[in-house]
C-alpha cells in the first residue's frame, strides 16, 4: 500500500499508539522520518528509537515516553501537506503554545525546531507542530 504524504502517517502512528498507551510502536523507515524521530528524542517527547529490519524492510521502533501514565505527547498536528506547503522565513517562525510546544522546520541545513532555526536566522518548511 503506497503513503501519499509518509510524515503524516508517522505522526499518526505516534498519536494512536499514545491515545492507547502503546509502550512501542513501529514506523516505516526513511531518512526523513528517522530524523523527525532523532529530534523528537532530544527534545524530550520520546524516550528512545532504534532502526530495525523487519521482513527486509527497515522500521524505526519507538518507545513512547510517560510521566505520571500520562504521554508526554499531548498533540501532534501536520501543518505542510503534500498538496498545500507552508513555508515561513526566519522572524515569522510560529510559537507552539508560547514556547512550550516545537514546530518542526526543514531548512537548508536539515530538521530543526522552530527556535533553533530562529537562532540561526534560518526560515524553511514548517512539516509539523508537537505539544
Amino acid at each position: 500500500m503506497t503513503v501519499t504524504d509518509p510524515i503524516a502517517d508517522a505522526l499518526t502512528r505516534i498519536r494512536n499508539a499514545n491515545q492507547v498507551n502503546h509502550s512501542n510502536v513501529t514506523i516505516p523507515a526513511s531518512k526523513l522520518k528517522v530524523e523527525l524521530i532523532k529530534l523528537l528524542k532530544d527534545e524530550g517527547y520520546i524516550e528512545d528509537f532504534k532502526l530495525v529490519e523487519e521482513n527486509g524492510f527497515k522500521v524505526i521502533d519507538v518507545t513512547l515516553k510517560y510521566f505520571n501514565k500520562k504521554p508526554v505527547i499531548t498533540n501532534l498536528k501536520r501543518v505542510s501537506t503534500p498538496g498545500l506547503r507552508t513555508y515561513s522565513k526566519a522572524k515569522n517562525l510560529p510559537r507552539v503554545f508560547d514556547g512550550m510546544g516545537i514546530a518542526v522546520i526543514s531548512t537548508s541545513k536539515g530538521l530543526m525546531t522552530d527556535r533553533a532555526a530562529r537562532t540561526q536566522n534560518l526560515g524553511g518548511e514548517i512539516l509539523c507542530y508537537v505539544w
